[in-house]
Parts: C-alpha cells; sequence; structure tokens
C-alpha cells in the first residue's frame, strides 16, 4: 500500500496514515532492520524501504554524463558523512582564478546540451527501472543542480560569493544555469514519471546568503518558468532545499511549487498553517541532532509534536528533514520510527 499511500499525498487525498519517507546513510540502520548487507546486497535497501513503509524514494538524476567529464567544476573536498568515513576527500581545487572568469562563465557552453531525443529515453529507461525494481515507493524523477546547487558545484562558495557581489553580472551567470536546467526539464517532462523533485540549495542553514530581493528578482521567477514546462506536462513538483528558506515559502507557493521538502530550521508550523490543506509538505520536527545526542523522551516529543501538525494535512509525508546519517545510534532510530509507527495512523 505505500506507493498508494504516496500518491495520496501527491493528490492531497487523505490516506489511511500519514505518508513516510526518509533520506538517510545509516548503513548499521539497514543491517538491524534487514539482515542484509547494504554495501554489496542489491535487496538490502529495498527490503528496508518496505520494513520501513517508505512511500516515497528522493531520486534526482542530472543526466548520462557527468559536468566534470565535461567542463570545468571545483573540488571542495567532503566532510566526513558515510560510515567509516568512506567518503571524506581533502582534495580542494578551483579551476577560476578570478572572479571576472566567473562572470564570463556560460553553463550552456561549457557543458553542453545533449541531443534532447536520447536524453528524453535515458531518462525515461532510468525512470522505468528503478520504478520496476521498487513498485512499492513512487520512486521520483528529479534534477539536483538546478540553478544555484549548479553554480556552487561549478565554482565553490568562495568564488560563488564573490562573483555574486556584481548582481546583474552573477544574474547573467545563473540564466544559463537556468537554461541548461530548462533543456533537462523538458525532457523530463517527456516521461511517464508522475511526481519530481526540484532540488536546488539556494539558502544556507543562517538563511539567505544573498539579498532577498535578489532572490525574489533573479531566482525564484526562473523557479517559476521550470516548473511551468512540468506542470503542462501534468507533474507534481516538490521543491527541496537544506538550509532555513522560511522567508521565501510564500514565493516558492506563489511560483507553483506543489509542495515543500526542507530541513527542521525551515518554519513548519507556517507551512502548515498557510498550506497544510493545499501543498504537499515532507518533513517533520524531528531533527538528526535529537536522533544522535538525545534521549528517547526528547526524541518521542519531537514525534509527537510532528503528528499533530500532520494529522490534519492530507498531503503531509514524515521525514527526519536534515537526515538520518550513520552516526546516529541504531536504537535511537529504531525508537524514532516506533514512536512515528504507533501515531500515524488517522
Amino acid at each position: 500500500m505505500s506507493y498508494e499511500i504516496g500518491m495520496a499525498a501527491m493528490r492531497l487525498e487523505m490516506a489511511e496514515r500519514i505518508g513516510h519517507t526518509e533520506y538517510h546513510s545509516n548503513y548499521a540502520l539497514i543491517r538491524a532492520v534487514t539482515g542484509k548487507e547494504p554495501t554489496t546486497d542489491p535487496d538490502a535497501w529495498r527490503a528496508f524501504n518496505d520494513a520501513w513503509e517508505i512511500d516515497l524514494i528522493w531520486s534526482t538524476n542530472d543526466g548520462p554524463t557527468d559536468w566534470a567529464l565535461r567542463g570545468r567544476v571545483t573540488d571542495m573536498g567532503h566532510a566526513e558523512f558515510l560510515e567509516h568515513g568512506a567518503d571524506w576527500r581533502d582534495t580542494v581545487t578551483c579551476p577560476f582564478a578570478t572572479v571576472d572568469e566567473v562572470l564570463a562563465f556560460d553553463a550552456v557552453s561549457e557543458y553542453g546540451l545533449p541531443d534532447f531525443e536520447e536524453l528524453v529515453r535515458f531518462y525515461e529507461q532510468a525512470h522505468r527501472s528503478a520504478q520496476t525494481a521498487n513498485p512499492n515507493q513512487i520512486h521520483t524523477a528529479g534534477y539536483y543542480k538546478t540553478i544555484i546547487s549548479g553554480a556552487i558545484q561549478a565554482f565553490g562558495w568562495d568564488m560563488l560569493l564573490a562573483a555574486a557581489a556584481d548582481r546583474a553580472g552573477f544574474a547573467r551567470v545563473l540564466d544559463s544555469f537556468f537554461e541548461l536546467a530548462a533543456h533537462h526539464f523538458r525532457a523530463w517532462a517527456r516521461t511517464s514519471a508522475p511526481v519530481f523533485i526540484d532540488h536546488d540549495d539556494f539558502v544556507w542553514s543562517a538563511g539567505a546568503f544573498m539579498s532577498p530581493a535578489f532572490y525574489r528578482a533573479e531566482i525564484i521567477p526562473r523557479y517559476r518558468r521550470l516548473w511551468q514546462i512540468l506542470h503542462e506536462a501534468g507533474k507534481t513538483v516538490l521543491f527541496c532545499s537544506d538550509g532555513d528558506w522560511s522567508i521565501f515559502i510564500d514565493d516558492i507557493a506563489e511560483a507553483g511549487a506543489d509542495g515543500f521538502i526542507f530541513e527542521p530550521t525551515t518554519d513548519l508550523e507556517h507551512i502548515v498553517r498557510r498550506y497544510g490543506q493545499t501543498h504537499v509538505i515532507v518533513g517533520s520536527k524531528v531533527d538528526c541532532r535529537t536522533l544522535t545526542f538525545g534521549d528517547k523522551e526528547e526524541i518521542a516529543a519531537e514525534v509527537r509534536a510532528t503528528l499533530g501538525l500532520a494529522q490534519a494535512c492530507p498531503g503531509f509525508m514524515v521525514a527526519v528533514g536534515n537526515h538520518i546519517p550513520s552516526n546516529v545510534p541504531v536504537d535511537n532510530a529504531l525508537w524514532y520510527f516506533d514512536c512515528l509507527r504507533s501515531g500515524w495512523r488517522r
């Protein structure tokens, strides 16, 4: 029933329980729940998703060829996140020496536009294969490096922030990322995937890092144009960003997003109050820091607070909004799910 429950949430229909998804990299949790080895057993993740009654699998796909094979990108290294620090990388390189080089950048010229019909076939095949392998969940379509996330990968934070001081010049650069994304959005629109995640980390944990007026003039209107492409094809569009974008919730809704995926730093009460009956809401008050360092009562309290808000919202889908990373104790994660499952029936 998980797929049906997930689609009911996408359609803003009350299902028998509140929807559920998670994004996590806690291999020990998968082992504890399934008895399978997630690094070698291809069935481990599917077994976990079924056991935890996951209704939607968060997924994006930016095409068949990574940007690093097509043009310049910045390597900012990688913090320790996966089990045993498997993803740790301390290499840091940036191919841009000056701000002028960044302001002269054109993402379409740099990375190119894949042949359109081939791209449609690639996305359709990727989606069908993933959905077939996960029949009990919605396997989303999606795009990751939409505008700001694309600029982050290309320039890194230091050069991006320096270039952003020239608002007019930086807007021209961002428009090239928009044009690149639009090509991929048009291809995704031709596929059979019903739900699309548009990911763009356009703020950080403290909120906007540029003037809010710049966001409203140069970034969010471009989101609107991208989402129109998908809406004309009948897709449900969920906008996803890390960080605190509370001040832009109304702007994102007005631009046409059908739903929001966000971390606990973004104002859940405001979203439920304004959009609980009209939009899909994917998140919670459950914080991975509480799962990591808190006790059982603190975890249960955050679950209760979430469910109290979620019960009346037909499109609500609970998730630990800032991930379940590898350092969350397994017992805490299991307790969280027990608390959730005990109270999510409608």
